[in-house]
């Protein structure tokens, strides 16, 4: 008995010395870098991109070196280079193929068969074999964004699009407030609150911003449907938000763009974002006002005003 507790204390004290070295457990080094831990594991295991120090007692311990090596990887896969073919990059200097978007074009085409076919548990096992592999921002990214602008084309005039257009949408947004469900009931803080300001219900933008965010360690609320901007403003009051998201897809009312947009942006009590294509229509109109085109630049605009993260947030002035 005391050989173990022994053996206990100078594991213990192992572990202690390696945080004091500047080693990260798996949780902290998800966090920071936003690659979850089943990710990093498989990443380890399947593809032997990183090689963590382990403890006596099994835990990973990640150093210095190895947060670089994560930041290098995800320097790759944002260029659309598949998983499996960083190692030989990172590891002999190789330059990117040419064809190395092929991959998500691959993924993405996958993803349009079991559409096209109403097939939900290929495509929810072709999602979660991605999610195993691939960091939330590079789904986003290289995945999920690029396969719905393919997917506004295909349901142009076509056949059965009404059809493939509800079974995709409730399908993600399913996938995606499972996720967030979860997430929220981890992080702690204020909320994000993200409004749809079009009419148009399962707004597949607004989710992946809130999935973002979500993935970002900050909590989320997400209203799917739009409000009119008095009770808007009472329903600030009551949430008291970290910051306001308002998601706005197709053109908007020139009433909304010209006096209403504006006025709540001077009552708006947090920092606010208007986010979606529809920032593009308007450019000029919102000018003044704080945008970005789509869910990966309204992420990286929270990431840039340190609204994200579980800390209470100090709201930004601008």
């Amino acid at each position: 008995m005391s050989h173990e507790r022994s053996a206990a204390a100078d594991s213990g004290q192992d572990y202690r010395q390696a945080l004091d070295e500047g080693y990260l457990p798996i949780r902290e080094v998800a966090r920071s870098t936003g690659v979850n831990a089943v990710t990093l594991r498989a990443w380890e295991r399947r593809y032997g991109l990183i090689v963590p120090y382990r403890t006596p007692k099994g835990h990973r311990l990640y150093s210095p070196a190895n947060l670089e090596r994560i930041h290098a990887i995800l320097a790759w896969l944002a260029r659309g280079v598949a998983v499996g073919q960083v190692k030989a990059l990172l590891d002999h200097g190789q330059q990117p193929q040419a064809a190395g978007n092929d991959n998500w074009s691959r993924q993405r085409s996958e993803l349009l068969g079991c559409i096209a076919e109403f097939n939900e548990r290929r495509l929810d096992e072709r999602f979660n074999a991605a999610l195993a592999l691939y960091p939330v921002s590079t789904l986003a990214g290289q995945l999920l964004w690029p396969l719905l602008g393919d997917l506004r084309q295909r349901w142009q005039g076509q056949f059965c699009a009404r059809a493939e257009q509800v079974f995709f949408l409730s399908w993600l947004r399913s996938k995606l407030a499972t996720r967030i469900y979860h997430s929220n009931r981890q992080v702690g803080g204020a909320p994000l609150l993200l409004v749809n300001l079009g009419e148009a219900p399962m707004e597949p933008g607004l989710w992946l911003c809130a999935w973002l965010a979500s993935a970002s360690d900050c909590p989320v609320e997400i209203f799917d449907w739009p409000l009119p901007y008095n009770e808007l403003l009472t329903a600030l009051e009551h949430i008291a938000p970290r910051a306001l998201l308002l998601y706005a897809e197709q053109a908007l009312d020139g009433v909304q763009v010209r006096r209403q947009l504006p006025r709540l942006a001077e009552q708006c009590p947090v920092p606010l974002l208007i986010a979606g294509p529809a920032t593009h229509i308007h450019r000029d109109a919102l000018s003044e006002l704080q945008s970005a085109s789509d869910p990966l630049a309204a992420h990286a605009w929270l990431l840039r005003h340190g609204l994200l993260g579980m800390h209470e947030v100090t709201p930004c002035n601008d």
